[in-house]
């Protein structure tokens, strides 16, 4: 025969007041998150376009190099 144990903790509902404020707080959160994401990708471009232009600058200088090592 099976023995039932009653939770430890008993659930408890929770007032539509306090539903709204976790809404609202969830809601708030993912708006700044939302905007984190938005500034880091925008970071991120800009890295990007930063490491182009090294990369632009490093083949420059390594064509110097060559041009001076010939002549």
């Amino acid at each position: 025969m099976p023995i039932v144990v009653p939770a430890m903790t008993p659930t408890t509902a929770q007032s539509p007041a306090a539903a709204a404020v976790t809404t609202a707080a969830t809601q708030t959160t993912l708006k700044a998150l939302q905007a984190i994401k938005a500034a880091n990708d925008e970071i991120l471009k800009q890295q990007t376009a930063t490491l182009e232009k090294l990369d632009e600058l490093e083949k420059a200088a390594n064509e110097i190099r060559i041009y001076t090592k010939r002549g």
